[in-house]
């Protein structure tokens, strides 16, 4: 029972940190306009994300337009949509394997329970390495963004402040991370837990084997 609810919290973690990531892939709210210069108004207010950049006037109104040449990004920008778009597909894999696997479920019947722990385990180191794929773009657009605002080299206009998208990202991959290793803990114990049995039950066998040994039959002298 203990191992059907690791994994059932594990995969509902993971998918949450899915959803959460698939947001953050994505919203243009990775890098947010940073006002440095001393601007008493400001009128405009410029988000930068993977896909697209949009520009928020104080009218309300809201223009976005996407990227007009992949290979024109900077390479950090084609690394990050590479890292991000490769860490939801694999937990798109790792959520299919997760659900044939679980305990609790009944896609491979219930005869093959070691076969399903197997798949389970699988899902959740899965998990665990999208949730790696998936931090490491947001901690380097961070570390960018931050190295950038500091460097006096760069005029104000260029600066960018941390948008509200990498603070979800780091929760996302949290989710990811925590849920991978509560699945994979779930599936494992199932098998750890057998082995005191199965040790208790070879050692009952062997102490009732030396018993039969060391009965010998009783020499009768007429």
């Amino acid at each position: 029972m203990a191992s059907t609810g690791l994994q059932v919290l594990g995969l509902v973690l993971a998918v949450l940190g899915w959803v959460c990531g698939a947001l953050v892939c994505a919203a243009p709210l990775w890098r947010v306009s940073a006002f440095v210069g001393g601007e008493l108004v400001i009128a405009q207010v410029l988000w930068e994300g993977l896909w697209m950049n949009c520009l928020s006037q104080t009218t309300g109104q809201i223009q976005c337009k996407t990227y007009d040449s992949t290979l024109a990004l900077p390479r950090s920008a084609q690394v990050a949509r590479g890292l991000t778009v490769l860490s939801l597909l694999l937990c798109l894999l790792a959520l299919m394997l997760g659900v044939a696997g679980a305990k609790c479920t009944h896609c491979m019947g219930n005869g093959n329970q070691a076969s399903k722990t197997r798949l389970a385990g699988i899902a959740g180191v899965l998990f665990v390495v999208a949730g790696l794929a998936y931090l490491i773009p947001i901690c380097w657009t961070a570390y960018t963004i931050i190295r950038d605002f500091y460097d006096p080299n760069i005029a104000a206009p260029l600066k960018r402040e941390l948008g509200p998208a990498l603070y979800l990202g780091w929760g996302a991959s949290v989710l990811l991370l925590v849920g991978g290793a509560l699945l994979h803990v779930g599936s494992s114990a199932q098998g750890g837990r057998a082995l005191p049995v199965l040790g208790r039950a070879a050692k009952d066998n062997s102490s009732s084997v030396a018993a039969s040994e060391g009965k010998q039959p009783e020499k009768s002298f007429v």
